[in-house]
């Protein structure tokens, strides 16, 4: 049940939503990047068409879903800077939780009833006991979080009151980049700590920001659950699929369960480039957990999904080209 079937993929012009057309395609679906390009890329649109609108635009969101014959969305148009949330949150409810209403409207008016939603582990906020699972309290501590827990709770309430279902994949951290290197990872800004430290590695900025080395971690730096952005675009196929098997909503986390320290990241990186990556030891942020960790277990159950390119050494390795380095250590993919 796959052949033709079109699926309209918000944000797809952007890091993970253009690896999720790349899944689609390579699935047997047709995906239709719809993107108004405020952060997405025109030239990572190479798996099917392009629709330039704005989520927020409930009338654009229907004709592109008629237009098109779409069967389902793959909703990935959001903004997702903690910081930049903190600073602005009446921009980030504007767009998150606006564009999740035109969405839903779009949805509606088309007949379309089936939504896979990108949401984020920032949705628990600082849980006292890992591992996270999906019965984890949701209490986040910026509007980043927050936004993304209310299109999860307006999701809810309307499939309650409609024949609307959906998964909610809750991502821990994204990273990595294409294996087949047609898909980048470019943020600006860049925030991510792997393409920081190949940043650094490369000297295309100073040294890299080690914020506090006195937590209660091994080696005294933050720990992280890093999921490969190909696997997070393969587990929003299988969520697709089960949507069209006419299966239940439901709210997933998407990790390994594995954590990896700052410092762990860091010496992945010189090892894979042969590069040394500078680095500054700095105090700690607020607001940052020591150790966020998924339990990946429900995915697993529900979806038969395993990461299969999560491990650190391929996450580094399929990055560092698009930072313009060379993979000094080849140990596979």
């Amino acid at each position: 049940m796959t052949g033709d079937l079109t699926v309209l993929v918000t944000g797809g012009a952007g890091y993970i939503g253009s690896h999720a057309c790349k899944a689609l395609r390579r699935a047997g679906f047709t995906p239709v990047a719809f993107d108004n390009l405020c952060n997405g890329h025109r030239d990572a649109v190479r798996f099917g068409p392009f629709v330039h609108g704005d989520v927020r635009d409930g009338m654009a969101v229907q004709q592109a879903l008629r237009d098109h014959g779409a069967v389902a969305v793959m909703h990935f148009a959001a903004f997702a800077y903690v910081g930049e949330s903190m600073q602005k949150p009446q921009l980030y409810y504007d767009n998150n939780v606006g564009g999740m209403l035109g969405l839903l409207a779009g949805c509606r008016g088309a007949g379309v009833n089936r939504v896979v939603l990108s949401s984020s582990c920032a949705t628990y906020g600082q849980p006292a006991v890992m591992p996270i699972t999906e019965a984890t309290p949701q209490q986040p501590i910026n509007p980043y979080g927050q936004t993304k827990l209310i299109c999860e709770h307006m999701l809810r309430d309307i499939g309650a009151a409609s024949d609307l279902t959906h998964v909610a994949l809750r991502y821990f951290n994204a990273a990595g980049a294409d294996p087949d290197g047609e898909l980048t990872e470019r943020h600006d800004p860049e925030t991510h700590l792997i393409p920081l430290a190949l940043l650094a590695a490369a000297g295309r900025r100073g040294a890299l920001g080690i914020f506090g080395t006195d937590y209660p971690t091994p080696d005294g730096t933050c720990v992280r659950d890093y999921i490969h952005v190909s696997d997070l675009a393969r587990a929003h196929v299988l969520a697709l699929r089960h949507l069209l098997a006419g299966r239940g909503s439901v709210a997933l986390n998407l990790g390994t369960g594995q954590g990896t320290s700052v410092r762990q990241i860091v010496a992945a990186v010189e090892n894979v480039t042969g590069r040394r990556v500078p680095v500054q030891d700095l105090p700690r942020r607020p607001g940052d957990p020591p150790i966020l960790l998924a339990d990946p277990g429900k995915a697993a159950q529900v979806l038969d999904f395993r990461p299969d390119h999560s491990d650190i050494t391929s996450m580094v390795r399929h990055a560092a080209p698009s930072f313009g380095l060379e993979v000094a250590n080849d140990q596979g993919a």
